[in-house]
C-alpha cells in the first residue's frame, strides 16, 4: 500500500495530477517535430500504449507550424518543450494542453529583461489559455547563478532553483503548475526531490531519470529512483527515458506502468550499494532536435564495445545533439555528442576533435583505454585504436 500524496491536485484538460490522482505516465516524441509523418506516428505509437500525456520539442516557428498540424490530427493531452526559446509559449499555448520551460535556458534570451519577468510572461500565457505549467529543473542545464550561490552543493542548487521557481509564480498566483527535478544519476534524483518535497509538500512533482539510457540498465536505474521516491509519497506523474528505436518507444509507457504496478504491490527490486561503481553509460532519448537517427544505433555500438570495461568506474556520455550535447558531457570521463555526420568527443571538458560515425568507435576505445591506464598506473593497450 502507498503512503498518501500531500501534493495538491492540478488539472491537465480532464486529466487530474496530484494529491488522491492515480500516477500519471508520459512519454515525449523523439523525432525532429518538423518530420510530420514521423511525429504524428510517435504520437500514434504512445497514445497506443496508454500515455496520459505525450510531450513534443518545440524550438522554432517552423516547430511551431508543424505543431499544428499535429494538433489538427490528434485529441491527444499535448505538452510543449519550449527547449530554449520561451517567448514561443504565446504561439504555442493555443494548440497545447501543458508548458515545460527550463529554468535554466531563461538566462541565455533578452538578457536585459529579469528572469521574473520572463517567468510572469509564461504564467500570463498559460493562464489565458488554460495551459497548465511545469517548472522542469535539469541538473545539466542549472542557470549560471545558482551554481555559484551553492558551489559543490549541486543537489541543493538544482533544488533551490525549483524553490525559488515556485515562489515567483506562487506570488503570480498561479496554481496548475508542478515541478520537475532531474539528472541522469539516479541517487541525485532521490535526494534532490526528497529535500524539494520537505520545504513544498504542496506542489506536485514529475518523476524522472533524465538520459537513462538503453534497456536494462536505462530501465534499473530509473525503477531505483522512482522506488525510493514514489515509496516515501513522492511522485504525481512520471516518465521514463529510454533510448529506443523510434517504433520502440511506446515501451516508456509500458515500462513506466509496470514499475507502478510493482511499487503498489510491494515488489522492489534492491540493487547493491555498489551497483552503480562500474562502467556508467548515460544515453539520452532523443527529441526533435537529433540531425542523425544513427545517434540510437551508436549509443548502443558503444554499449557493446565498452563491456569489456564494466569493471572500471568510468562514465561515458552519449548525446544526440549539439545543444544539450555539449555542456550535458562536461561532467562525463569520456563524452560524444552527435551532429549530422561528424560525432563530437571531449574528454571531460576538453574538446578532442569531431569524427566520423566510422571513425568514433575506435577512437572512443583509444580514449577510454587511456583513461583506464590512467588511473591503474598502466600503459595504455592502444591495439586496434586510432
Amino acid at each position: 500500500m502507498l503512503p498518501s500524496r500531500k501534493t495538491r491536485t492540478i488539472h491537465i484538460r480532464g486529466l487530474p495530477v496530484g494529491g488522491t490522482a492515480p500516477i500519471a505516465v508520459q512519454s515525449m516524441a523523439a523525432t525532429r517535430t518538423q518530420d510530420l509523418a514521423a511525429t504524428k506516428r510517435q504520437v500514434r505509437i504512445l497514445e497506443a500504449a496508454g500515455a496520459d500525456l505525450i510531450r513534443i520539442a518545440v524550438d522554432s516557428p517552423a516547430d511551431v507550424q508543424a505543431l499544428a498540424h499535429i494538433r489538427g490530427e490528434t485529441d491527444a493531452r499535448l505538452s510543449v518543450d519550449l527547449q530554449e526559446n520561451y517567448r514561443l509559449a504565446e504561439s504555442v499555448a493555443p494548440l497545447v494542453d501543458k508548458i515545460r520551460y527550463n529554468p535554466g535556458h531563461l538566462h541565455h534570451h533578452e538578457k536585459t529583461k529579469s528572469v521574473r519577468d520572463k517567468v510572469r510572461f509564461l504564467v500570463d500565457i498559460a493562464a489565458r489559455h488554460g495551459c497548465a505549467l511545469r517548472i522542469g529543473v535539469n541538473a545539466g542545464s542549472i542557470a549560471p547563478e545558482f551554481a555559484e550561490r551553492f558551489g559543490s552543493d549541486h543537489v541543493g542548487a538544482i533544488a533551490q532553483c525549483a524553490l525559488d521557481h515556485c515562489a515567483m509564480v506562487d506570488e503570480l498566483g498561479f496554481v496548475d503548475y508542478l515541478v520537475s527535478i532531474k539528472d541522469s544519476d539516479p541517487f541525485l534524483v532521490i535526494e534532490a526531490n526528497r529535500r524539494f518535497a520537505e520545504q513544498r509538500p504542496d506542489v506536485p512533482i514529475h518523476l524522472g531519470v533524465t538520459e537513462a539510457g538503453m534497456p536494462p540498465e536505462g530501465i534499473i536505474k530509473t525503477r531505483v529512483a522512482f522506488e525510493q521516491l514514489i515509496a516515501r509519497g513522492i511522485g504525481d506523474t512520471i516518465r521514463v527515458s529510454l533510448t529506443l528505436p523510434f517504433d520502440d518507444k511506446g515501451k516508456e509507457i509500458v515500462v513506466g506502468r509496470e514499475i507502478l504496478s510493482d511499487i503498489a504491490n510491494g515488489r522492489f527490486r534492491s540493487v547493491p550499494p555498489n551497483f552503480f561503481s562500474g562502467l556508467n553509460i548515460i544515453a539520452c532519448p532523443s527529441c526533435s532536435r537529433v540531425e542523425n537517427e544513427r545517434f540510437i544505433e551508436l549509443a548502443d555500438e558503444v554499449r557493446r564495445m565498452t563491456a569489456y570495461a564494466k569493471e572500471h568506474a568510468v562514465t561515458i556520455a552519449v548525446m544526440g545533439c549539439r545543444v544539450n550535447g555539449p555542456g550535458e558531457t562536461d561532467d562525463a570521463d569520456l563524452g560524444l555528442w552527435c551532429g549530422p555526420n561528424h560525432v563530437h568527443l571531449k574528454r571531460g571538458p576538453e574538446e578532442l576533435g569531431a569524427f566520423t560515425y566510422s571513425e568514433i568507435l575506435p577512437r572512443l576505445k583509444h580514449e577510454l583505454d587511456a583513461v583506464i591506464a590512467q588511473r591503474s598506473g598502466a600503459p595504455a593497450d592502444t591495439h586496434g585504436s586510432s
